[in-house]
């Protein structure tokens, strides 16, 4: 089950109860949390799917305690952010 970022699911993370981390290109807070099992990244697909992504990539990171970092989607294209208006 994803939990999305809020000040205690942050502070379950700190102190170890959620085993995984998720974040977006570009961002500095992260989108949520989650345990890491399959369903997991199934509620992830499905929810990048209802936006309109049909393949969400997932990068995965393992860190030395053995939880992991997440990074959901990729980095925008530069051309959509310096395009004049």
């Amino acid at each position: 089950m994803i939990t999305m970022w809020s000040p205690k699911a942050e502070q379950r993370w700190n102190r170890g109860e959620l085993q995984v981390q998720i974040l977006t290109p570009g961002r500095t807070r992260p989108l949520g949390y989650c345990d890491g099992t399959e369903s997991d990244e199934a509620e992830l697909q499905a929810i990048a799917e209802a936006e309109g992504v049909e393949d969400l990539p997932i990068h995965k990171r393992v860190l030395k305690t053995g939880r992991q970092i997440w990074t959901v989607g990729t980095e925008p294209k530069a051309q959509e952010w310096d395009e004049d208006w």
